[in-house]
């Protein structure tokens, strides 16, 4: 049972008419132990463009919580960052968020 809130719609609007947005879907890295903190936090920098706090933030959680979510978007964007962190050896894997 949803505790969500109904969703009003104008009642003049046909099926065709209302568009639901996708779930943005999410690249997740997982911790591996083979790879330095540092070089995860290089490649967080270098790829994403992040700046080096949120870089380390990101890793920090990879290394102590396994996994992070490093980035969100379409699904296509999410398949191009998880072959992105695979040419950099990370272990990376996609999923819907939400």
């Amino acid at each position: 049972m949803s505790t969500a809130s109904p969703v009003e719609v104008d009642p003049t609007l046909t099926p065709d008419d209302v568009v639901v947005p996708a779930l943005p879907w999410v690249t997740i890295v997982w911790n591996d132990p083979v790879n330095l903190m540092s070089y995860v936090t290089y490649v967080f920098t270098k790829y994403f463009g992040y700046d080096k706090k949120k870089a380390e933030k990101l890793m920090l959680e990879v290394h102590h919580d396994g996994k992070s979510k490093v980035s969100s978007g379409t699904r296509e964007e999410m398949e191009r960052d998880v072959q992105a962190m695979h040419e950099f050896g990370l272990w990376a894997t996609m999923e819907k968020d939400g």
